[in-house]
């Protein structure tokens, strides 16, 4: 989409990296996990001084992670971008993280940024496990040895004679299903495992003592419409929903599920309630395909 680019980069040794969106762009956030790991998000508040983000970042390391966004903010102090202060810019950058520590694997830190940054551009997205999905496993509910591989999806098309596009690094506890809601990643029968750990009738080593917060999807969902802020919270709210058509269970205890929407810089145009939710269902379908492109890509590079 014209006026963002995406750039990856991975830690030495691979297994974790760092994914960043370049703007400067107006942006929301939904934050339905109960397990998110974020930095500067009340920046995108409506009522917030700053009217546009330099920039996002999505950052495997979780809570460590969120040191790459320096490098990203260093690389865009060095162009002179950021919001103005009267002393010097200072760009701003909304961050997520997800889960995919392992002993001996590096974390994203300002180096990864900074390189992610560097190769950002406006061509296809790198998908599969690259970025901030390099790392990423999905379908944990029977232990990270069921589990299927992660990564980064994306998807574009048009919609109502809007461009729209949507992104998704994929690291959910749950399946991910497909539109005629078969188990496309993951181990089959969530709803068995659940019940069977609920009663206490799971085989013994069948039923995890899951730890919160080790889990994590998060998108991105970006449409040239001239939207206002609170068009765009509306717009967004009804993307959202594509997680839990597209991954069960979702936004869980142990999953941190952010959802960013964005669009480009410009004077915003009122858009009617019925033409903010038809924006809204064709967000929604792009990021339900990026979400399946991610598994399908994840796979690829396995």
């Amino acid at each position: 989409m014209e006026g963002i680019r995406v750039g990856h980069a991975e830690v030495p040794g691979g297994g974790s990296g760092c994914t960043v969106i370049l703007g400067p762009f107006r942006a929301r956030a939904e934050l339905p996990g109960m397990a998110s790991g974020t930095r500067e998000i009340p920046v995108l508040d409506e009522r917030h001084v700053t009217p546009t983000a330099d920039a996002l970042l999505l950052t495997g390391g979780s809570a460590f992670g969120l040191a790459a966004a320096d490098g990203v903010m260093r690389w865009l102090e060095a162009r002179g971008e950021g919001f103005s202060t009267g002393v010097a810019p200072v760009p701003i950058v909304p961050t997520a993280v997800l889960f995919d520590l392992s002993p001996g694997r590096g974390r994203p830190g300002p180096d990864e940024g900074k390189r992610a940054c560097e190769a950002a551009g406006v061509g296809p997205v790198a998908r599969g496990r690259v970025g901030a999905g390099a790392g990423a496993r999905v379908g944990k509910l029977l232990g990270p040895g069921r589990s299927a591989p992660g990564g980064v999806g994306s998807s574009s098309g048009t919609f109502g004679g809007w461009n729209v596009a949507a992104l998704a690094v994929v690291n959910a506890l749950g399946e991910v299903v497909d539109r005629e809601g078969r188990v496309v990643a993951g181990p089959q029968g969530t709803r068995a495992v659940l019940e069977e750990g609920r009663t206490g009738t799971a085989p013994s080593g069948e039923f995890p003592d899951f730890r919160e917060g080790e889990n994590t999807t998060l998108c991105v969902v970006a449409t040239d419409a001239p939207l206002s802020f609170r068009d765009l919270g509306r717009v967004l709210r009804v993307a959202a929903t594509a997680l839990p058509r597209r991954i069960s269970p979702v936004f869980t205890p142990f999953d941190g599920d952010v959802v960013f929407g964005l669009v480009p810089e410009g004077d915003p145009q009122p858009m009617s309630s019925g033409e903010a939710l038809a924006l809204g269902v064709g967000l929604r379908e792009e990021l339900e395909e990026a979400i399946l492109d991610a598994v399908d890509s994840g796979r690829e590079w396995t």
